[in-house]
């Protein structure tokens, strides 16, 4: 493992503990603490915890900051109040999804953007780019925060009892800042990347120890990226520089509700946006439950019976909690039909799949 990767506050509590520490969009993550099987297991049946530090944090204030991130962004940020979040994409003129991101309205005219770790500093520079003809400060915020995400059934209940406010009633997308979490200053979300209710906690750099230190106290299940990549691919959640890139569109990935073409403004990528809403593109994202033994890979060529190429696998994985290899693939349109059977290319082999909804979490 290279010794230039990034670390997060966390990465000297993660070795002394003994995780398995990996390198991940040049950062040194663990992957898992004790298995991805129990850690993926906690969360669908009680809670977990991830680091997830290594996110990357832009804030976009000024006078003219909302028209700005509207520009820059798929989906309609007028809708957006304050304390309100909003998952969409930062789409290249082809419509191309550079990444995939959530927009925190912190007040007026000053947004949080939450993007991919190995994308940072690809969007920053794209930001800053086209911030030029616009009154709006693009900033580089990442090395401020650190964020770690309480994940499962049991996520609230923890969550309240170490928190200032009542979360009873947030609601996916709702955040609240100044909230004291274990004493710490932090921002509250209602969000995650696992299919499960949960939040994510925003805090000050220097207080993410200690914040998880105590919630590992509380007895929750420390959880590393290997779960968490399970946790999402089962709940038919994409993954960028997989199931979506800069050649894939919102329309085709299976996040069209993250594009909002027919809005008045204007915002990149736009008109081909516009063109795939209102005619269809020619690809789409499923999901896909092997019938035979093998388990799907990225890359993985997707064939119909007749032995012609539809598609591709983009993410796959043998579910931890259900025992079943599932995968997320992108395929000709035309051929999409739950419960049809194709075949998917297993190394040397020809195996039998079926076409299915994307989210898979079986209970």
């Amino acid at each position: 493992m290279s010794s230039n990767l990034k670390q997060t506050p966390l990465y000297q509590t993660f070795v002394d503990s003994g995780a398995k520490i990996v390198e991940f969009g040049g950062w040194a993550m663990p992957v898992q603490f004790s298995s991805i099987k129990e850690e993926h297991n906690a969360v669908r049946t009680a809670v977990g915890l991830f680091d997830v530090s290594h996110m990357g944090e832009v804030l976009i204030e000024g006078p003219e900051a909302d028209q700005l991130v509207q520009y820059l962004l798929s989906n309609d940020t007028d809708q957006l109040t304050t304390e309100k979040a909003q998952y969409t994409a930062l789409c290249n003129e082809d419509g191309g999804i550079i990444d995939d991101l959530i927009t925190y309205k912190l007040a007026d005219q000053s947004y949080l953007l939450v993007v991919n770790a190995g994308n940072t500093d690809k969007d920053f520079e794209w930001m800053q780019q086209h911030a030029q003809d616009f009154d709006a400060q693009v900033t580089n915020v990442s090395n401020q925060y650190g964020q770690l995400a309480v994940q499962g059934p049991e996520a609230r209940g923890l969550i309240q009892e170490h928190v200032d406010i009542d979360v009873s009633e947030m609601k996916p997308f709702e955040f609240k800042t100044n909230v004291s979490c274990f004493g710490k200053n932090v921002i509250l979300s209602q969000s995650g990347y696992t299919g499960e209710d949960g939040f994510e906690i925003y805090c000050e750099a220097q207080d993410t120890v200690e914040i998880w230190d105590n919630l590992i106290d509380n007895n929750v299940v420390p959880c590393g990226l290997g779960a968490r990549d399970t946790l999402r691919l089962e709940a038919g959640l994409p993954l960028h520089g997989q199931d979506l890139t800069e050649s894939i569109t919102p329309y085709e990935a299976g996040i069209a509700f993250a594009a909002k073409p027919l809005i008045e403004a204007d915002f990149i990528g736009k008109s081909v946006l516009k063109d795939q809403k209102e005619n269809g593109s020619k690809r789409r994202a499923v999901g896909l439950e092997m019938i035979d033994k093998g388990i799907p890979r990225t890359g993985y060529k997707v064939y119909d019976l007749d032995n012609n190429e539809i598609g591709e696998v983009t993410s796959g994985t043998q579910s931890p909690f259900s025992g079943k290899s599932i995968a997320l693939a992108l395929i000709e349109r035309s051929e999409f039909e739950l419960d049809k059977e194709v075949l998917v290319q297993v190394r040397k082999r020809q195996v039998k799949a079926k076409i299915v909804k994307k989210n898979q979490i079986s209970k």
